[in-house]
């Protein structure tokens, strides 16, 4: 895993957009930093792209 500057281990997070642009940037972020994610887009195809 790559270094990051905080932690999430432990925590939850709800991240809405996440099938493209920032939405989809901060979910893998969050990820990285150890987050558990649920994540929702408007469109099915791209969230299943992003999970």
């Amino acid at each position: 895993m790559k270094d990051t500057v905080f932690s999430l281990v432990g925590k939850t997070a709800l991240i809405t957009g996440a099938g493209r642009g920032i939405g989809k940037a901060m979910a893998e972020v969050f990820a990285q930093a150890g987050a558990e994610l649920f994540i929702c887009s408007r469109k099915e195809e791209a969230i299943r792209a992003a999970a």
